[in-house]
């Protein structure tokens, strides 16, 4: 069978590319099995309507990237030693949210030419060297101008970068805050930030949210008690795809400002989205701490964050902590971001993620409708309530077991919980590598898991 055929006309960009990510994804989904053969090129070529160079040069792509083999007369089969992903070997178990991939190749092909361009100096390259734990000033002054561009004016020292946003945050808990301090949150929030919590003695006080986020006379009361921060992802919250609005930032900030507060902003999805809302750090930018990694924008292989400080002085105090905890950022991913910066790719690989994101916020709508979720329109996790009024709740552990084994990332809403309490909900990422298909079929299994 070669229904991974079907699939190609759905790709956007060029063709051969279309074609060679749709036998990518056939072979590691497992639809194509090691040894099986593919249709002659020639045949492929005319039952698509495409030159047969278009359909040579994308067996060729899969062919270097070791998935097919050419045996001369034969035709091309599956390698027989592809290594297909399997659960327990991939971030499916682990409840990572991975961001997907945009069209074949995209990014592999910037990674290459990136690097390509990087290493024309040879052994003599200054990136091949250690750096200054903050990043070198030329590095800063992209991530600069990168905030810049998103409304957040900042100038190069007030600029660390670091390796990746747990990094950053592990570097701006121990600059701004001592054991036995309190720090104001949402009642669900990113897993990293309370194990970080947690090590260094903190109290998190989770602070009450609606459906725009954090509620700001809340925020007031929790201040008034003694607390002096506040975590927020004010765009695509995770784990609740919650957003603020203009108006819930400016009211957000302005009590942060009257209780002199400290603002520590973790905007890791924040230049996916539409809509054009300022960072909540915009409207306090002395009392604030901002994030931008690149993670889950781009891929998580960079490992690469931008953080922009109050001032100068406390960037160096920041810096001091980075040195004791990783030294420094890793050279090369950095030089390459800040290559992409320049060159205009880091947006083009952005708009590829998006649009991605888009298809598959398209198909989370149709295969799950009628269930009581969240989700941002150009994100791809979503906040699934699994308790459907009149019904018995079902058991959230073994529906995570069962779409896990499809796929999925799934993770029940109780390990984002600040405080120890069971949760009807669960956190469902539909990005990573799972092609369409797949994802298709993993979410009709977990409609049927629900009354229809």
């Amino acid at each position: 069978m070669q229904n991974w055929i079907a699939f190609i006309r759905e790709n956007e960009g060029p063709k051969y590319a279309a074609i060679a990510d749709a036998l990518t994804g056939a072979i590691r989904s497992g639809e194509l099995r090691p040894g099986a053969r593919l249709p002659a090129q020639r045949a492929l070529a005319e039952r698509l309507g495409v030159d047969l160079t278009t359909v040579t040069r994308a067996y060729g792509l899969v062919r270097d990237a070791g998935l097919i083999e050419g045996a001369g007369k034969l035709g091309s089969f599956v390698r027989n030693d592809v290594a297909l992903p399997r659960f327990g070997e991939t971030a499916s178990e682990r409840g990572m949210n991975v961001p997907p991939q945009p069209g074949f190749n995209l990014l592999p092909q910037a990674i290459h030419n990136g690097m390509a361009s990087l290493l024309r100096a040879g052994r003599h390259s200054p990136i091949l060297q250690y750096q200054p734990s903050l990043g070198n000033i030329a590095d800063r002054a992209q991530g600069a101008a990168r905030l810049g561009g998103i409304g957040l004016p900042s100038d190069a020292d007030q600029i660390a970068i670091t390796a990746g946003a747990q990094h950053a945050l592990h570097g701006i808990v121990h600059t701004i805050l001592a054991p036995g301090d309190s720090i104001c949150c949402a009642p669900f929030i990113y897993p990293g930030m309370i194990a970080l919590a947690r090590r260094r003695g903190l109290v998190l006080i989770p602070v009450e949210v609606d459906e725009d986020g954090m509620i700001p006379d809340a925020l007031d009361t929790a201040f008034s008690s003694g607390a002096r921060a506040v975590y927020l992802t004010p765009t695509n919250d995770n784990p609740t795809c919650a957003t603020m609005d203009r108006q819930r930032r400016e009211a957000i900030a302005a009590i942060i400002a009257a209780h002199g507060a400290t603002l520590v902003e973790d905007d890791a999805y924040g230049q996916l989205s539409l809509a054009a809302h300022p960072p909540c750090s915009s409207l306090v930018p002395t009392q604030s701490w901002y994030i931008a990694g690149t993670s889950k924008l781009i891929s998580p292989i960079l490992r690469v964050a931008h953080v922009r400080a109050p001032s100068a002085q406390s960037n160096l105090q920041l810096g001091a902590v980075l040195n004791e905890s990783a030294v420094m950022a890793p050279p090369l991913n950095v030089a390459l971001v800040s290559h992409w910066l320049r060159e205009g790719m880091f947006t083009t690989l952005i708009e590829g993620v998006r649009a991605e994101a888009i298809t598959r916020h398209r198909l989370v709508a149709r295969h799950l409708a009628g269930l009581r979720y969240r989700m941002h329109p150009e994100g791809y996790h979503l906040w699934l309530d699994v308790g459907e009024p009149g019904h018995p709740t079902p058991d959230i552990d073994s529906l995570i077991d069962q779409v896990a084994a499809m796929g999925l990332s799934a993770v029940t809403g109780s390990a984002f919980g600040v405080e120890p309490k069971a949760s009807a909900h669960i956190r469902l990422s539909v990005g990573g590598a799972l092609d369409h298909a797949a994802l298709e079929r993993a979410l009709k299994h977990l409609r049927g898991c629900f009354p229809t």
